[in-house]
């Protein structure tokens, strides 16, 4: 783990953007660790009438407010504890690829918490889903261009019509000369 004055050093090198992010949404590596500190306690007096031990004092417990006990993740959507509705995260998927842009450049990529616009988040998606493009599966085809999807057969039909060409010029050269001699005989001079 690296000392305080390297986490100083690298901290003056970021750039603003980066040093506020990091200021309201520390990474947890530099989080401070919760203290197993004694929760407030509140005395209670027991006035039931049936209860044999009403004489006894009640003691509750108050839990901290929720924002101490977990950091959320502001790339994420998160349902509010108490109303139960769903919050937007705090930061949009263009903010998130900046933020992963200029982290990446600095070298404090991994201090971010998950996004799906992570280097690492990418590449294993790409890897499991690969390029998904279409007419790359099994009995897809790309729908391309009038001209990119006739080109094929234009090409075989050019092809077959240049191979008969030598035989297409004699029957050519032999209808000429036919009806060559068929037209002279019936001029009369």
């Amino acid at each position: 783990m690296a000392s305080t004055g390297e986490y100083v050093k690298l901290a003056q090198s970021l750039p603003p953007r980066l040093l506020r992010f990091f200021s309201r949404y520390p990474p947890a590596s530099l989080r401070p660790p919760l203290q197993a500190t004694a929760s407030p306690t509140m005395t209670v007096p027991n006035t039931s009438s049936s209860d044999p031990d009403a004489s006894l004092e009640a003691v509750a417990t108050v839990d901290p407010p929720l924002e101490q006990h977990n950091f959320r993740n502001p790339f994420r959507a998160h349902k509010h504890p108490v109303t139960g509705v769903w919050q937007s995260p705090k930061f949009s998927l263009r903010q998130q690829a900046d933020l992963v842009k200029l982290a990446r450049v600095n070298g404090v990529e991994e201090l971010l918490p998950y996004t799906p616009k992570k280097t690492d988040v990418r590449l294993k998606k790409r890897e499991q889903l690969g390029l998904r493009v279409k007419g790359t599966g099994e009995g897809q085809r790309v729908k391309g261009k009038a001209e990119e999807r006739t080109m094929r057969d234009r090409l075989y039909r050019r092809k077959k019509a240049m191979l008969e060409m030598p035989a297409m010029i004699q029957e050519w050269k032999l209808a000429s000369i036919t009806n060559l001699n068929a037209i002279i005989p019936a001029i009369n001079f």
